[in-house]
């Protein structure tokens, strides 16, 4: 039986776009498969009274160079976005829509690299229908999918979900019931999915 690591993750995050690199990139040369967990990071930390690094001024622009120090370690092509924050609700939906219809990691890829590789402002209506032709997805049929209340639901019960097993922040990797939080902690991860 194939062992896994369940990453939780909101694309709004660039540390998760940074783990989200890392992860894929040990997944091909490891024993274990990526089980994506989506959840909506602002409704995380709104349940959890968190406020986010982004909106602590001091912290946010830590994070713009701490996150361009991490990707050029890593090798990972990265752009901070000058969009963000990136709203990323109907996003994180599609990922569950995405999941259904058998397209979900290249959906996860492109949605990402959008955001954090390419610097596109997904908040504009005309760039995120141009990003989703792009991937031969009809906007219009997509976005109506995402609006369907059991989609709706469905992402708001992963996120409710992962408070309940105490997870607080994205990325989180999840092996054994352990968890890792943070792109950081990754290798812990998989140091506990090989034992």
């Amino acid at each position: 039986m194939t062992k896994q690591i369940e990453f939780y993750f909101d694309f709004s995050s660039p540390y998760a776009y940074i783990g989200y690199k890392e992860i894929k990139r040990l997944e091909k040369n490891n024993s274990f498969q990526i089980k994506y967990m989506p959840i909506l990071l602002g409704g995380l930390h709104n349940a959890a009274g968190i406020t986010p690094a982004a909106f602590i001024a001091i912290k946010s622009k830590y994070m713009i160079t701490d996150t361009k120090l991490i990707s050029e370690k890593k090798n990972i092509p990265f752009n901070f976005n000058s969009y963000f924050p990136i709203k990323t609700v109907n996003f994180m939906r599609g990922v569950i829509v995405a999941e259904k219809d058998n397209y979900e990691k290249i959906y996860i890829e492109k949605i990402f690299n959008a955001i954090w590789k390419d610097g596109l402002n997904m908040n504009d209506p005309t760039v995120i229908n141009k990003v989703f032709k792009n991937l031969e997805i009809n906007p219009e049929i997509f976005l109506s999918k995402t609006s369907d209340q059991k989609i709706k639901d469905r992402l708001r019960k992963l996120t409710d979900d992962a408070l309940k097993k105490d997870i607080f922040g994205a990325p989180t990797f999840v092996v054994n019931k352990r968890i890792f939080w943070g792109q950081d902690r990754l290798s812990y991860a998989i140091d506990e999915v090989e034992k």
